[in-house]
């Protein structure tokens, strides 16, 4: 196979961080979380982010992490839920690697996110209500970006993985 970067993207509780690891460790690549880049380099927590400078500046830096990361050949890249939101982002994706969408239902990403306090997005006695909202927009911006789609509901991250090799051997040939 060759060293085409992959990147992950989907909705939060998807799996993105936790397949991307096995992926990444897999495949011998690197794993990358674009959340992990903005954080590190701001010394600041989302959350704090998020609080000082509102989405519209987390998003810039998340714009910036990507740009920068996706440059690496050989990584597997867990983007944020919303990234896929900025055409610069959509862009640079496509061009860059294989991009992968974990599609997880509304159902999943509630119990997956239950006790996660580090998403300001669910900061809302109504998170159903949120994630289905962000489903609703963000679903066809996943799906028109997406190389591979996975379906992670009822799978392992293991399974999940598997489909991946899979459907990135049919891409190859």
């Amino acid at each position: 196979m060759d060293t085409r970067s992959l990147f992950l993207v989907g909705p939060m509780g998807a799996g993105k961080s936790t397949t991307g690891r096995l992926l990444a460790r897999t495949l011998g690549y690197e794993f990358i979380d674009s959340d992990k880049i903005v954080e590190e380099r701001t010394g600041a927590s989302i959350p704090l982010i998020f609080e000082i400078e509102g989405e519209e500046g987390f998003r810039q830096r998340e714009i910036q992490a990507i740009e920068e990361v996706t440059r690496q050949p050989g990584i597997v890249l867990a983007t944020g839920g919303g990234a896929i939101l900025r055409p610069e982002n959509r862009q640079t994706l496509r061009e860059r690697g294989v991009v992968i969408y974990l599609h997880a239902p509304v159902e999943q990403q509630l119990q997956r996110t239950a006790h996660d306090k580090n998403r300001p997005l669910l900061l809302t006695d109504d998170r159903r209500g949120r994630l289905t909202e962000l489903m609703r927009i963000r679903e066809p911006l996943y799906r028109e970006l997406a190389h591979i789609l996975v379906d992670t509901e009822h799978l392992t991250p293991r399974r999940v993985v598997n489909q991946i090799l899979r459907q990135l051997n049919a891409l190859a040939r």
